[in-house]
């Protein structure tokens, strides 16, 4: 599959994080744990050029727990701090608020000598369409403060929400770079729902999430749908295995012919909510 989705909304919203970035103390850039690198938009490290940095690896909770823990310490090596995050129980809330005051440290004392005090740390959140920014930040301001939605693109400008008397954040829509140099990166984005699902075809994309999983982890198709272990190498193997799918799911079409299209859908959305298990496609 060769995928690529820059719509145009997002070279304005490139543009009006250019002109925000000089107001930014601080960058926080959401990734999905499962994919750290795909999920890493290269452009953000222009973006955010001199300004300080964190990475909060979002939906730590359907990622493997192994290599979350080898991803955190992978950062720590580069310098760079990051935080597990779990959106949905708030796990790792502490931790980040924490991580938010170290990273911030040495601007907060150095305001203090200068004599400005009570002066917030504005912190602008970034990352691509779908790794639940807006989440992330209604659970920082415990209110539904951005708009939030399971597909890519619902956040479409700016918004600054006050966190604290100590912590601002700016809000921004989820944006991703014009070309793809490695179309594993394009896969691995398409797989968690980061590019719109009307693009893509899902049964050619299920075939792909297939291969990638019979060899990553083998075991979790047979276990989840109760089908035979196969190899996935070619394009009939994986309409094959996906058959199964549609069977043992009960995806049919009109009499008894297995509904591909119907069970492709339903095979990545079991991944990307967990249902396959706590699974990573990356690791450092």
């Amino acid at each position: 599959m060769n995928i690529q989705w820059y719509p145009g909304h997002m070279t304005k919203a490139v543009r009006m994080m250019e002109e925000n970035m000089k107001l930014i103390d601080l960058v926080i850039e959401i990734l999905d744990a499962r994919i750290p690198v795909s999920s890493r938009n290269p452009d953000i490290d222009r973006l955010a050029k001199n300004k300080m940095r964190m990475v909060v690896l979002n939906k730590a909770d359907l990622a493997n727990e192994t290599i979350n823990k080898e991803w955190v310490n992978y950062y720590e090596s580069i310098g760079v701090k990051a935080v597990l995050y779990n959106s949905k129980s708030r796990e790792g809330m502490n931790t980040l608020l924490s991580a938010i005051r170290e990273t911030c440290k040495e601007k907060i004392e150095r305001d203090r000598r200068r004599g400005i005090k009570n002066r917030s740390v504005k912190a602008m959140i970034v990352g691509i369409p779908n790794v639940g920014k807006s989440t992330f930040i209604n659970n920082l301001a415990k209110r539904n403060a951005a708009v939030v939605g399971n597909k890519p693109g619902v956040t479409k400008g700016k918004q600054w929400i006050r966190i604290s008397n100590e912590l601002d954040l700016l809000d921004t829509p989820g944006i991703l770079w014009p070309k793809f140099d490695d179309q594993k990166i394009g896969l691995h984005i398409g797989f968690i729902g980061s590019i719109n699902d009307e693009i893509l075809p899902s049964e050619e994309l299920a075939y792909e999430l297939i291969r990638v999983l019979n060899g990553i982890s083998p075991e979790v198709l047979p276990a989840r749908y109760g089908i035979a272990s196969a190899t996935a190498d070619t394009e009939a193997e994986c309409a094959g295995i996906l058959g199964e799918i549609a069977v043992n799911r009960k995806c049919f079409k009109k009499g008894e012919e297995p509904d591909l299209k119907k069970a492709a859908d339903l095979l990545l959305d079991e991944f990307r909510s967990g249902k396959l298990g706590r699974i990573s496609l990356e690791r450092p």
